[in-house]
């Protein structure tokens, strides 16, 4: 059964576990997400997620603690491919992605491209 994409809220809670550098309990990621969500609907994203088998969990005392299931740069990227098949003109919508990009994330996105084209 292929995955339904990703909702914002899910996505910024992916972040925040990744950024974690490890487990955390949704206590601890709600402290993390910006605009205070509800400790009751990060608790339910988790169990989505969860679900979704893209976080694992392990009981500790009365609650639990997440961990990513995956490799977040890949649900990032999996993210970023199904908006650009959604889009009338993909070109443009890569063109104003590349022009917000910081010169570092450019000069990487450059190094990456060119492995590409070099067969890497």
């Amino acid at each position: 059964m292929p995955r339904r994409p990703l909702g914002q809220l899910e996505a910024e809670v992916l972040a925040a576990l990744a950024g974690a550098g490890g487990s955390a309990s949704t206590a601890e990621l709600v402290d993390r997400l910006d605009g205070a969500p509800a400790y009751t609907t990060v608790n339910t994203i988790l169990h989505r997620l969860h679900e979704k088998r893209l976080v694992s969990r392990a009981r500790v005392g009365r609650h639990y603690r997440y961990r990513l299931a995956v490799d977040e740069s890949e649900l990032v990227a999996d993210r970023m491919r199904d908006h650009l098949r959604h889009a009338s003109d993909p070109g443009t919508v890569l063109n104003r992605f590349a022009r917000s990009l910081s010169v570092e994330e450019a000069r990487k996105l450059r190094e990456f491209l060119d492995r590409l084209g070099a067969g890497g």
